[in-house]
């Protein structure tokens, strides 16, 4: 059994994807819903808040999954659920590839935190920009990590 998504994990998720009980068109153009669900919905589509915690459950519980293969060193609850947070945001195959993984993995804890705060670009109309909001959510990500 795999240990379960740390509360501050699911707190910072909540916080930063907001709650939408009816499907809508993400920035990317894809149809999301609740905290950020993007697997099997359709546009028109309402839920539940009920549903929406199911699925933000679920959701996390995959990207840690994800994490608990890529990351071969010990992590805290908390570090597990930041890094969930960063891969339930940005997928897996950003943390495989990333700095931060590899630091990380070679147990330097402290230098993949400050890898978090890299993470915070978009392409928007074909230019890399710095988004506010992403500035914000990888600082607290780190900042979850950082916690003892």
């Amino acid at each position: 059994m795999t240990a379960p998504i740390h509360p501050d994990a699911l707190a910072l998720v909540r916080h930063f994807e907001g709650l939408y009980l009816k499907a809508y068109l993400c920035p990317a153009g894809v149809p999301t819903i609740g905290y950020g669900r993007t697997a099997g919905v359709r546009m028109g589509q309402t839920i539940t808040a009920a549903q929406a915690e199911v699925f933000l459950r679920a959701d996390m519980a995959a990207a840690a999954a994800q994490v608990d293969k890529l990351v071969m060193v010990p992590l805290t609850d908390q570090q597990r659920g930041a890094l969930a947070s960063f891969v339930f945001n940005l997928g897996a195959g950003a943390l495989r590839d990333s700095t931060l993984r590899s630091m990380l993995n070679k147990g330097d804890y402290k230098g993949a935190a400050g890898q978090f705060g890299r993470w915070v670009y978009a392409t928007v109309n074909g230019e890399k920009v710095q988004l506010p909001g992403l500035k914000k959510r990888r600082a607290a990500e780190a900042d979850l990590f950082e916690t003892t």
